[in-house]
């Protein structure tokens, strides 16, 4: 990392307004050369307005802004990248029918005599690519690539514009692990050249691998700074929210009832080879913990009816089910909030009002019509009990955050008042401050007596919310945890193969 003394880039007391809102409250950043910067917050901390402004896609209205010590104001988005700024979209801005080179360079090809100098420009974009370990031909197109590698074609276009800064916004939100490792490696490969990241992220475990410092913003203000052996979880959420990790999960003892779902013996087409049974009692809520490919997500889609059972029996409240699609499912009393909500959880181009009462139509339907009074009734209840932010109910659902997202989907089943819910990653990609809106609603439809199955990759949520949990490897139930037994140690123990918890 390179020394502090002087930064590369440094803001004072911006502030930006828009109407209605006060979105910077006079925030200050400063990063140094070479240094990996972590800006982490709950939606609406202010993080994307800032970037906006660093990256000359918008003006501030006050605040001083310095370059290597000169002042400088951006009225575009080319001011920013002359002084070696650039921004990284989370959402790819790639022409998915060029090449790699054409990409690299779009808009400043080299030319000669008036047309574009491909052999200069191939050259050149393969030292870039280069650069972010990309070792593809320049021929290659760009559409023809996974995610991952598409985001490092985006890293080497920046740098090809002589970038010294490069924000990067949720990087890894589309990411494999593998991929993800890979982009990982290519932060800290820019790092040793001298090259600063500006590093948004939900992801607490990336922010604590990478980061040399964090920048904590809450409310559009400065919430504090971070560096070194400072950078752990507790300190981070302690700074985003404003209170300690411990109050987080406020679980309490809820007496067990009567068996909701009873899986015994059931076979998933993902791992054929293997039986799975488990039960979930009424007031109960149910961890399935594992590592990544252990088959939890094809557990709840066989149980869903997405992909049926290719044996075995499933339960709901004593009742044998022939679970052979989601109709049946969702008839017989089960919701489930998929893992992908964007593609598997909601209708991005359809609005607030037509996601949350689309389960719930048919059921409300006045004589085969629509019902619309219905309709406005299930969205309202849903929008005030979910505390879902959106200007209206007609608010197309692609434009809110993806925590306000995560509830328009779990606020469609709720008004279908199902006996079992299930969520599979439920806290994915979304801000401290809307989990623990989400862990309350667990814990209150819990209390009321719903049965809740939950699967989970972030230990600390397993940990915190689950009354039991059982642990999948490769496709088998490595076995059950009681909550007086769970801790990291004894599911990992059995995460990774082992059959008898340590």
């Amino acid at each position: 990392m390179g020394a502090v003394s002087s930064p590369y880039l440094e803001v004072k007391e911006l502030r930006k307004s828009f109407p209605g809102v006060l979105a910077l409250k006079g925030v200050s950043l400063s990063l140094a050369e070479g240094e990996v910067l972590a800006l982490i917050g709950e939606n609406g901390a202010g993080k994307s307005t800032l970037m906006k402004i660093l990256a000359g896609v918008q003006p501030a209205d006050e605040g001083d802004f310095q370059v290597k010590g000169e002042a400088v104001s951006f009225r575009s988005v080319n001011d920013a990248m002359d002084k070696g700024i650039a921004l990284i979209h989370q959402e790819l801005n790639l022409c998915g029918n060029l090449d790699l080179a054409s990409n690299v360079f779009l808009g400043r090809e080299p030319t000669r005599g008036g047309l574009i100098d491909e052999p200069t420009m191939r050259r050149e974009a393969r030292k870039y690519l280069d650069l972010v370990g990309l070792d593809l031909p320049v021929e290659t197109i760009a559409g023809s690539l996974p995610i991952g590698k598409q985001q490092l074609v985006e890293i080497a276009k920046a740098l090809s514009s002589n970038a010294r800064v490069l924000i990067m916004d949720e990087p890894t939100s589309s990411l494999s692990q593998k991929e993800t490792e890979t982009l990982f490696g290519v932060v800290k490969d820019l790092r040793e050249k001298g090259i600063s990241v500006i590093y948004i992220s939900h992801r607490l475990g990336e922010v604590i691998e990478l980061a040399d410092r964090v920048t904590v913003f809450r409310d559009g203000e400065n919430a504090g700074d971070l560096a070194g052996d400072e950078i752990n979880h507790n300190n981070m959420v302690k700074l985003m929210v404003g209170r300690d990790l411990s109050e987080f999960y406020d679980r309490k003892v809820h007496e067990s009832g009567s068996i909701v779902l009873n899986v015994d013996q059931v076979c998933t087409p993902a791992f054929p080879a293997s039986s799975l049974s488990l039960e979930v009692k009424s007031g109960e809520i149910v961890g399935i913990a594992g590592l990544v490919g252990a088959g939890r997500t094809e557990l709840l889609q066989t149980i869903f009816g997405v992909t049926p059972a290719l044996a075995g029996t499933i339960e709901i409240c004593g009742e044998l089910l022939a679970l052979d699609n989601p109709r049946t499912a969702i008839k017989a009393g089960i919701a489930l909030a998929p893992e992908d909500r964007k593609q598997h959880g909601l209708v991005l181009p359809m609005s607030v009002r037509e996601n949350t009462s689309l389960p719930s139509l048919k059921r409300d339907a006045n004589r085969g019509w629509l019902n619309d009074a219905a309709e406005a009734k299930v969205t309202n209840t849903a929008v005030k009990s979910m505390k879902i932010k959106t200007p209206t109910n007609e608010q197309i659902a692609r434009f809110l955050s993806g925590g306000n997202q995560q509830k328009i989907v779990l606020g469609k089943w709720l008004a279908m008042k199902p006996k079992l819910l299930m969520l599979d990653e439920p806290t994915r990609g979304i801000d401290i401050g809307a989990k623990r809106e989400i862990y309350k609603l667990m814990e209150k439809l819990a209390g009321e007596g719903m049965a809740i199955l939950f699967v989970s990759s972030e230990m600390e949520e397993i940990l915190g919310m689950a009354d039991r949990a059982y642990v999948m490897h490769e496709g088998t139930i490595a076995g059950e945890l009681d909550r007086d037994q769970l801790s990291e140690e004894s599911i990992m123990h059995l995460a990774t193969g082992n059959l008898v918890a340590a």
